[in-house]
C-alpha cells in the first residue's frame, strides 16, 4: 500500500483560525515574489553549459550534505551512497542502488527541513503524488530520471521555472571564474553572479594555505612575499570578482575575532604566517586582522561584508580525509560578537560605505548581542536563521528574539544557502510562510495594522535582500 504525497495550501500555517487566515492574505500577495538568492552553492558550470543532470541521486543526494549525513548517522556509509573520495578511489557507481537505499530510510527525515524541501520538490517538480518510500522507489527514480533527459529540466529552464531572479554562487580568490565568463558570454539572460570567498588564503590553518598563497600571488600578479603585496592580492582579486557581478564577501571563520595592529604588528604576524606553521593563537590573529582589512576594502569599493563564524567546521577528521570538506561534519560552536567585533566597529563602525552581515549559528547570542548590536551599529545588519536553524522553528525563535530590539529593517530577508538548487523555491517558501506567521500573530495582538504587515512581508520576501546585498 502506498501512501499519498500532497501538500497541504496551509502547511506551516497556525491552527488557530483568526492567526491563519491573516496568515494567508499575508502569504497570497507575496508566494509569487522573485526568488532573490544572495548567498549560495549551487555550481555556476549548471547555468553555463546547461547540460541535463545526470541522474536522481546525483543530483538531490550526492551534492546535499543536509541528506547524506542525515543517512550517515544511521550508519549508511558515504562510499554507499556514492559520495566522491579525495583520492578517486571507487564508491558505489550504480545511482539507482543509492536512489532505493535512500528511499528505504526516507522515514529518518519525518519532522526535518529536509523533509519538506524533498517532499515540495518531489510533488511541485515532479508531479509525483505518494510518498517516497521502498515500495515507490523505482517510480520515483524513473519519473525523475526521465524528466531531467528532457529540456524542461535543464538548469536554465528550472530558473526560470523557479522565478530566480538573481542567484549568487560563492568561490575562492584562486577560482579563475571561466564559468561566471561563459553565461556572460552566452547570451542567456538569467542573473549569477559570484561572491569572494577568501579563507583558503586568509586562514593558516586551512588545508594547503601555503601552496595557496603561492597560488594567491599567481593569479594577482602581486608579490605575496611582502605584507603590502598580499593585500594589493586581494584588492585585485576583488576588483576581478566585481567584473563577475559579485557584490559581497564572505568569511567562514571559526569565531567573528576581529583585530586593528598597527602596520608595524600586521607586517611582523604576515611574516610569521608566511614562514608557518603558526600557533593557534596566532592563526586566530590573523583571520581576525584580515576581517577588518576585509572592511576596509569594503569601504573602497563596496562589498557587503558576511561573516559566518562559530563552526568547528570538518569535526570528522576521516570524512575530511577520505571525502574532502563540507561533507556534513561542520558542527556549531558557542560564538560571541560583542568583544570579538569590537575593533572592527571602533574602526569602522559608523561608516555609512560599509555594511556588515552578520550570521550565527549560536542561538544563545541572538537576543543578548546580536539583536543589541545590530539595533545600534548602522554597519551591522542580521542574516537569517541559518543551517541547522533554517527550519520553521529557527526562523520563528529567530523572529521573537531579534526583532523587539533590532526590528524588522536591520535584517536582510532570507537566503538558501544550499549546494541543492532544486530546493531553492522550498526553501524560500518555508521563509515567506513562517514570516507571514509571525506577522499574523502581530496583526491579531493588535501590536501592528493589516496594511504595515503586508508591507514587512514584502520586504523580507523580496525588497530587504536587494537592498542589503546591493542587487
Amino acid at each position: 500500500m502506498s501512501f499519498p504525497l500532497k501538500l497541504n495550501p496551509d502547511r506551516l500555517f497556525p491552527s488557530d483560525p483568526t492567526i491563519r487566515s491573516i496568515a494567508r492574505a499575508l502569504y497570497e500577495p507575496i508566494k509569487g515574489l522573485p526568488i532573490v538568492s544572495p548567498h549560495g552553492h549551487t555550481d555556476p558550470a549548471w547555468f553555463a553549459y546547461d547540460e541535463p543532470f545526470a541522474n536522481p541521486a546525483d543530483l538531490l543526494i550526492v551534492p546535499d550534505h543536509y541528506v547524506f549525513r542525515m543517512l550517515y548517522s544511521q550508519g549508511v556509509p558515504l562510499e554507499d551512497l556514492g559520495i566522491p573520495t579525495v583520492d578517486g578511489s571507487p564508491t558505489a557507481s550504480d545511482p539507482r542502488k543509492v536512489w532505493q537505499l535512500f528511499a528505504e530510510r526516507y522515514h529518518l527525515f519525518r519532522g526535518t527541513p529536509s523533509r519538506m524541501w524533498l517532499d515540495w520538490v518531489f510533488a511541485d517538480v515532479f508531479g509525483l503524488d505518494v510518498r517516497l518510500e521502498a515500495a515507490t522507489a523505482d517510480l520515483y527514480y524513473d519519473t525523475i530520471d526521465a524528466a531531467l533527459k528532457t529540456p524542461a529540466f535543464r538548469p536554465r529552464a528550472l530558473f526560470e521555472k523557479f522565478n530566480i531572479e538573481v542567484i549568487a554562487t560563492t568561490e575562492s580568490p584562486l577560482d579563475p571564474l571561466d564559468h561566471h565568463r561563459a553565461i556572460r558570454e552566452s547570451g542567456w539572460k538569467g542573473r549569477v553572479v559570484t561572491a569572494y570567498r577568501p579563507d583558503p588564503v586568509v586562514d593558516p590553518e586551512h588545508h594547503g594555505f601555503a601552496r595557496n598563497l603561492i597560488r594567491f600571488g599567481e593569479v594577482s600578479g602581486e608579490d605575496i612575499s611582502t605584507w603590502g603585496g598580499y593585500l594589493r592580492a586581494h584588492e585585485n582579486r576583488r576588483a576581478y570578482f566585481r567584473e563577475a557581478g559579485a557584490t559581497s564577501t564572505d568569511h567562514g571563520h571559526p569565531s567573528a575575532a576581529t583585530a586593528n595592529l598597527s602596520r608595524a604588528d600586521a607586517e611582523a604576524l604576515y611574516a610569521k604566517v608566511l614562514a608557518g606553521p603558526v600557533s593557534a593563537a596566532d592563526a586566530e590573529l590573523f583571520r581576525a586582522q584580515m576581517l577588518t582589512e576585509m572592511a576596509r576594502m569594503s569601504i573602497d569599493d563596496g562589498m557587503v561584508l558576511q561573516i559566518h563564524p562559530g563552526v568547528w567546521r570538518n569535526h570528522n577528521a576521516g570524512v575530511e580525509a577520505r571525502f574532502g570538506r563540507d561533507k556534513g561534519a561542520d558542527i556549531p560552536k558557542a560564538t560571541t560578537y560583542v568583544d570579538a567585533l569590537k575593533p572592527l566597529l571602533d574602526a569602522f563602525g559608523t561608516d555609512p560605505r560599509l555594511s556588515v552581515i552578520l550570521f550565527t549559528l549560536d542561538e544563545t547570542s541572538y537576543s543578548r548581542e546580536l539583536a543589541p548590536m545590530a539595533g545600534h551599529y548602522p554597519v551591522l545588519r542580521l542574516g537569517p536563521p541559518w543551517w541547522f536553524n533554517d527550519s520553521p522553528e529557527g526562523m520563528r525563535r529567530f523572529r521573537e528574539q531579534v526583532t523587539e530590539t533590532a526590528g524588522f529593517y536591520n535584517m536582510v530577508g532570507f537566503n538558501d544557502d544550499t549546494r541543492a538548487f532544486l530546493s531553492i523555491p522550498a526553501r524560500h517558501d518555508v521563509a515567506r510562510r513562517m514570516d507571514c506567521v509571525f506577522l499574523a500573530q502581530l496583526v491579531a495582538e493588535h501590536r501592528i495594522d493589516q496594511d504595515e504587515a503586508h508591507e514587512v512581508a514584502r520586504a523580507l520576501a523580496y525588497d530587504l535582500a536587494k537592498q542589503a546585498y546591493k542587487l
